[in-house]
């Protein structure tokens, strides 16, 4: 290995590779949090009665109580997934933006 190529080496992994990976990373993750939240199939059930109860006489009584169950946690799981959605917009700019960071306080006079 050629100790020239290095610097670009480096440049290489840390803006080509690397953002490709954890762009990758975060697919997986989103996906495991959409199936551990159980959010897609909340959606699909939104008008089924809650707990498959179909008993007359509470038949209406339970969709309408599924609907309200669902309806909150659909809406706290949007609310999660925003939470980690904007925790991975931030870890990936400050991801790219580290050896800039860390360059330019290694240079400039710290008071």
């Amino acid at each position: 290995m050629n100790l020239i190529l290095l610097p670009m080496y480096i440049v290489k992994f840390w803006y080509l590779e690397a953002p490709k990976n954890l762009i990758i990373y975060f697919y997986h993750l989103n996906k495991a949090f959409l199936h551990l939240f159980s959010l897609p199939l909340m959606i699909r059930t939104f008008f089924r009665p809650w707990k498959n109860e179909y008993r007359d006489g509470l038949i209406k009584f339970s969709i309408f109580m599924g609907m309200f169950f669902k309806t909150i946690l659909i809406f706290t799981d949007l609310i999660l997934f925003a939470a980690l959605l904007i925790c991975e917009i931030i870890f990936f700019i400050l991801f790219l933006s580290w050896p800039v960071i860390a360059i330019y306080f290694s240079f400039v006079k710290l008071i």
